[in-house]
């Protein structure tokens, strides 16, 4: 049976993701009576996280989701019009998910020498003793990952469907502290950024002492990089210094400072992670984010929530429980009741509950109020590898930007994870990669899979992969290469690329879907993740909205710490005297007694 809800809210929220939880706990934060629904059984939408199984089940669903052309006895108003949703707008399109690795069954099986046949007594040589190459050997077959051994360990893995990083000073981490919101919430600074220059990845210097110590990088070179960087973040891209370079490109701008080509490709590459096209003035403003959110909490700009940025929106909405937001998962929004261009109501399961503002995430829209599907398509790729793209004498949290090769490619995001994140287990790697859309997720993503990652079967018959709703053996053509060949290449190389264990190609919704401009005012759009590498457009997002409905409230004001909440019929703690306790009184009179 579906949960009675109260029939009347001030807002009503549909949809978990970022923008929706950050409005649902604006709201919430200043009395208003907030419901919550999402049609899922988490939190999340599209920015959800998932353990390896919980992501199997997501995927699974996905494919085996059925249209709801349910008949609903709605009970219309004169002047109400229903407006059916649709899930349209949500649609994650190519799934591909690859295993390249052997089942538990096909892997193979070593034997030590003390469950052997003993020869000690014909003279053969000693059972107590295995010799070193059996050692290495085991050793070697108790590091080896099977499907079986991964999908044992699910627990251990946090898999993000849309992966983000926060800006040290950007807009969610200044709203994090601000409203008291930091304190549901872990993190942990991205320990260094990539780059790929003369072949090879390197890190980039972020700070002046790194800059300074970066021994690839000439005196000239750092005193270079230094003014430039100093000249974006001081003077800003409005300033006289880009007088000329409105209508032309950050990379038109660095020429005119006679930059060597490892400054002008750390500036452009690592710093403002930008490409050939872009403007002057985002080249000189994403240079100055970088650097602003430099030294805050380590020697990168950038923090990651531990646990995977799904649990971000959930932060919000806990802030929304704890000020009387309702929360109802699994629970169908069917459409909504507009009157006299407004929207009335919603219409969920057998009840038509009233509001005041309707928020909705992008999957929950009715068509006839989209003007525009948006072009902003994104295409992810996830991987488990067992090494990282660039060892080191410690796990790194690593951000790589990788621009296109071609005329036809996208820049590529990469942020790599290792087990101290909580994203996969001891000896494994999860690597992200995002980019725009121009055709689907395998293709758009191949130059960098190819450059970075070894992609390839161990399995020497086959490959098992499922695309889409259908399973089918994939056959390696790659295998005539014997694994003892593999091996001696592998041996040859400083360091060999990391073995894809398992992987996922998944294309997401675009970010710029549009409303039509007759759409009523209190209905207000909450686009699902965009191409951004941080969280900003949703914070910046849920703040227009919030203003909309509410221009002269606060935008979530600091949420007290809970010793600090007195409950309604509770007296407040006054100004504390000596003598208020019964010991205090008793430490007084012993006091008076010795004098």
């Amino acid at each position: 049976m579906e949960d009675y809800l109260p029939n009347e809210y001030d807002v009503v929220v549909v949809g978990t993701g970022m923008t929706e939880s950050i409005v649902a706990a604006a709201a919430s934060r200043i009395g208003k009576r907030v419901l919550h629904l999402d049609s899922n059984e988490y939190y999340g939408g599209l920015w959800a996280t998932f353990n390896f199984d919980g992501l199997q089940k997501w995927i699974e669903d996905l494919q085996n989701s059925k249209k709801n052309d349910e008949s609903l006895d709605i009970g219309l108003e004169d002047g109400e019009k229903f407006l059916r949703t649709s899930t349209e707008y949500s649609t994650v399109e190519n799934i591909e998910e690859t295993w390249y690795i052997a089942g538990e069954a096909d892997l193979p099986v070593v034997v030590s020498k003390d469950t052997q046949t003993d020869h000690s007594s014909d003279g053969t040589g000693s059972g107590d003793e295995k010799s070193d190459e059996d050692k290495a050997e085991k050793k070697e077959n108790v590091k080896q990952w099977s499907v079986d051994r991964i999908r044992k360990e699910y627990r251990k893995f946090n898999i993000d469907l849309a992966p983000k990083l926060l800006f040290a000073r950007g807009e969610l981490v200044e709203l994090l502290i601000s409203s008291n919101i930091a304190r549901y919430a872990e993190f942990r600074a991205v320990s260094r950024v990539a780059t790929f220059m003369d072949g090879k990845l390197t890190q980039v210097p972020c700070s002046r002492a790194d800059v300074f110590a970066n021994k690839t990088v000439s005196v000239v070179e750092k005193r270079m990089l230094m003014q430039l960087l100093t000249s974006c973040m001081e003077q800003g891209a409005d300033s006289p210094e880009f007088d000329g370079f409105r209508d032309k490109t950050f990379l038109e701008y660095l020429k005119t400072k006679n930059l060597t080509p490892i400054v002008q490709h750390y500036v452009v590459q690592a710093i403002a992670m930008a490409t050939e096209k872009t403007s002057c003035r985002d080249g000189v403003n994403r240079t100055k984010h970088f650097l602003n959110s430099l030294g805050r909490y380590g020697n990168t700009p950038f923090l990651w929530p531990m646990y995977g940025s799904g649990e971000l929106p959930q932060c919000f909405c806990r802030l929304c429980a704890v000020f009387g937001g309702v929360y109802c998962l699994k629970r169908q929004l069917d459409g909504v009741v507009m009157s006299e261009n407004k929207c009335k109501a919603i219409i969920s399961g057998k009840q038509k509950i009233s509001l005041e503002h309707l928020v909705l995430g992008q999957g929950h829209l009715p068509a006839e109020v989209v003007a525009s599907e948006g072009e902003q398509r994104i295409s992810r790729g996830i991987f488990i590898t067992d090494r990282s793209i660039m060892q080191g004498e410690k796990e790194n949290l690593t951000l790589l930007y990788y621009p296109p090769e071609q005329p036809d490619q996208e820049p590529v995001t990469l942020i790599e994870l290792g087990p101290s994140t909580n994203a996969c287990p001891q000896g494994l790697f999860m690597v992200h990669m995002t980019c725009k859309r121009t055709k689907d997720a395998k293709e758009d993503l191949a130059y960098v899979v190819e450059k970075f990652l070894k992609a390839e079967p161990l399995d020497p018959m086959a490959v098992r992969a499922s695309i889409h709703s259908h399973t089918q053996t994939v056959p390696n053509d790659k295998q005539h290469v014997q694994d003892g060949e593999h091996a001696a290449r592998d041996e040859t190389e400083d360091s060999p690329k990391p073995q894809v264990l398992w992987s996922l190609y998944l294309n997401l919704p675009a970010s710029d879907i549009k409303l039509d401009d007759s759409t009523a005012k209190n209905l207000h759009l909450c686009s699902g993740p965009d191409l951004d590498l941080d969280f900003d457009f949703a914070v910046n997002q849920a703040k227009n909205i919030f203003k909309s409905m509410y221009p002269d409230e606060d935008f979530l004001p600091r949420a007290p710490d809970p010793e600090e909440i007195v409950l309604e019929g509770e007296e407040a703690p006054g100004p504390k005297f000596e003598g208020d306790t019964e010991a205090e009184k008793q430490d007084v009179e012993k006091a008076e007694k010795e004098d």
